[in-house]
C-alpha cells in the first residue's frame, strides 16, 4: 500500500487500488504503515498571487514534518511544484515563481541528505501539455482536482516510468557509426573539408547531437565507435576539426575497419567485458541496422532519423528509454577512463605467461569498508547493474540495504586501484547476522575487476571480519541466473563445504574452528 499526502483530489490520477489518501493538507500518518509514501502537493490555485506564494512557502516545513514521522526505511516520493495557474496581476510579480523555485530547490537538497527521499520532476509531465489542458475547471470546481482526470492514463504511465528510474538498470554502452550519424557526409567520399559538423544546418544539428552524446558520456555511459572507414583518416579528422565535439579521449574502444559491424560489435562488447544486452547501436544505414538486429538480437538498434533536424527529439527519446538514471555518481563519471585502463591491463597481461606474476605486477590495493552508509547508494546501483559475478542475482534498493544493517547485519564494500588507475567501488556483500550465525545474502563484483583474483581477497576479508565479530558459522548460496554460470563454484573454491547442490541453486557452509 502507498499512502499519498495531498492538498487536492488525487484519486482520479493515481486510482484507488493500492493507494490510501490523507485528507486535504492533513499531516497525520495512516493507521496502517504503508510500504511507500508520496508527497503530492500542487501549487495552490488562487487569484491572490501573494497568498499563493505564502502557502507554497509553508510546504518545506510540512514536508520536513511528514518525513520526520515516517520510517527511514520506507521511500518517500516527492513531486516538484509546477505553476498550474498564474494569478498574478503585475508582470513584475514573480512571488509565486520564486516560491516554487525555492521549494523545488529545498526538495532536491532535502533528498540529497535523506536517502529514502526520491524526487519526481513533475515539470517533465506538465510540459507535455498546454496550461489550459492541465486543469479541467469543471472537475476542479466539482471535486477540487488540480490536474485534469482526462490525463490520468498518461500520468500513470509517466509516474510508473519515473518511479522505475529511481532503481532501474540503464544500458551501459552506446556504439556509434560515424558517417551521416555523428556528422553529415561520408569521410572517404566527400573528404574532411566537406563534412557537415557545426556552422549552418545540417552541420549545426550534428554538432548539437554530439553535445547531447557527450553529456551521456559525462554521466557514465561508455562510448564506442563501429565504422567502416580508414582509421587514420577518422582520427585525423576528429582531432583536427574545430567543430568536432567528441574526441578520441571520449571513446573507450573502437572498431574502425571494413569488417561487418555485427562481428565488430561482438568484439567491442568482449573487449569492454559487458553483455551485448547492455549495448545500444546507432547507425544511419537501414542495411547495417538490419544486419546487427538480426545477428545480435540482444543489442538495441533503434530507427535512426532521416532528417538531421529530428536528431534532438530522437536522442531525447533514446536517452529517456535506455539511459535514464536517477543520479550519476562519481564512479559513473570515471567510466571511460576505467575501461581504457582495463584495456591497458589486458595488453600487459599478454606479456606474461604466469597469471600470478601478472597480478603481482599490477600493485593492486583494496579498501574494504563495513556498514558505511555513504556507500549504500553505490552498492544499490551495483546490485542493479551487476550480472556476471552476482552470486544470487538479488537486487537491492538503498533502503533494503539499510534494513540489513539496522537488523544487525553487515554490508561490505570493496574499492580497488592499481598502477593503471582507480576502479572505484566495484564490489559488495550483504550479510545477515543473527547471534553467532551469518548468511551471505549476496556477493557481487563489477566485471571490470574480474581476472585479478580480487574476489578471493574480498571473500577472505569478509570472513576475517565476521570471525572477529564473533560469528562461528557462515552460510551462503549460489542461485543460477542467465549470466552468472561462470561463478557457480565460487564458494567451493574459497573453502566452503557444500550442503546442497542442485541445477539452479546450491547451499554452502563454512565453520570457523
Amino acid at each position: 500500500m502507498t499512502h499519498i499526502f495531498r492538498n487536492t483530489t488525487a484519486e482520479l490520477l493515481f486510482g484507488g487500488a493500492g493507494y490510501s489518501y490523507s485528507g486535504y493538507e492533513e499531516l497525520n500518518l495512516p493507521e496502517v504503515e504503508a510500504d511507500s509514501y508520496i508527497w503530492f502537493y500542487t501549487a495552490p490555485i488562487l487569484a491572490d498571487a501573494l497568498a499563493a506564494a505564502k502557502e507554497i512557502n509553508s510546504y518545506a516545513e510540512r514536508l520536513s514534518f511528514i518525513h520526520s514521522q515516517l520510517p527511514s526505511t520506507k521511500p518517500l516520493y516527492v513531486f516538484t511544484l509546477v505553476d498550474l495557474f498564474s494569478g498574478k496581476n503585475e508582470i513584475t510579480d514573480f512571488s509565486v515563481a520564486q516560491a516554487i523555485a525555492d521549494f523545488n530547490a529545498f526538495a532536491v537538497n532535502f533528498a540529497s541528505k535523506n536517502s529514502n527521499v526520491k524526487i519526481l520532476d513533475f515539470t517533465g509531465f506538465c510540459n507535455r501539455y498546454a496550461q489550459a489542458d492541465l486543469v479541467d475547471w469543471k472537475f476542479y470546481f466539482m471535486s477540487q482536482a488540480a490536474i485534469s482526470p482526462k490525463l490520468a492514463g498518461s500520468f500513470r504511465k509517466w509516474f510508473a516510468a519515473e518511479k522505475e528510474a529511481t532503481v532501474k538498470t540503464a544500458k551501459k554502452c552506446l556504439i556509434l557509426d560515424l558517417d551521416n550519424t555523428l556528422w553529415g557526409g561520408i569521410l572517404g567520399e566527400d573528404g574532411p573539408e566537406h563534412l557537415k559538423i557545426g556552422g549552418d544546418y545540417p552541420g549545426k544539428a550534428f554538432h548539437f547531437f554530439q553535445e547531447q552524446i557527450l553529456e551521456l558520456q559525462k554521466r557514465g555511459v561508455i562510448l564506442a565507435i563501429c565504422s567502416k572507414n580508414n582509421e587514420s583518416d577518422v582520427w585525423d579528422f576528429i582531432e583536427q576539426s574545430r567543430d568536432q565535439v567528441l574526441h578520441k579521449e571520449h571513446f573507450a574502444a573502437w572498431r574502425i575497419n571494413w569488417t561487418d559491424k555485427a562481428t565488430n560489435i561482438r568484439e567491442l562488447a568482449q573487449e569492454l567485458n559487458i553483455g551485448l544486452d547492455s549495448v545500444v547501436f546507432l547507425d544511419d544505414s537501414p542495411t547495417e541496422r538490419e544486419l546487427v538486429a538480426s545477428m545480435i538480437p540482444e543489442v538495441v538498434v533503434p530507427e535512426f532519423p532521416a532528417a538531421p533536424y529530428a536528431l534532438p527529439v530522437f536522442f531525447n527519446d533514446l536517452k529517456n528509454q535506455y539511459f535514464k538514471i536517477y543520479e550519476a555518481r562519481a564512479e559513473d563519471r570515471e567510466k571511460t577512463q576505467q575501461y581504457k585502463a582495463n584495456a591497458e591491463r589486458h595488453q600487459l597481461q599478454t606479456q606474461f605467461t604466469n597469471i600470478d606474476d601478472f597480478i603481482k605486477s599490477l600493485n593492486i590495493e583494496t579498501t574494504i569498508r563495513v556498514n558505511d552508509e555513504s556507500d549504500f547508494p553505490r552498492i544499490a546501483q551495483m546490485s542493479q547493474k551487476t550480472n556476471q559475478f552476482n552470486l544470487t542475482g538479488k537486487r537491492y534498493t538503498e533502503l533494503e540495504i539499510a534494513d540489513v544493517m539496522a537488523s544487525g547485519g553487515k554490508v561490505f564494500s570493496l574499492s580497488v586501484k592499481d598502477k593503471f588507475g582507480d576502479s572505484g567501488m566495484t564490489g559488495a556483500a550483504v550479510v545477515s547476522v543473527v547471534g553467532e550465525a551469518a548468511t551471505i545474502d549476496n556477493l557481487f563484483l563489477s566485471c571490470r575487476i574480474l581476472g585479478r583474483k580480487i574476489e578471493n581477497t574480498f571473500m577472505k576479508a569478509i570472513l576475517d571480519k565476521l570471525q572477529a565479530a564473533g560469528v562461528k558459522n557462515v552460510r551462503a548460496s549460489y542461485v543460477k541466473t542467465l549470466k552468472n554460470g561462470s561463478v557457480a563454484d565460487f564458494y567451493e573454491t574459497v573453502g566452503f563445504s557444500t550442503l546442497k547442490k542442485c541445477e539452479n541453486e546450491s547451499l554452502y557452509q563454512l565453520k570457523f574452528t
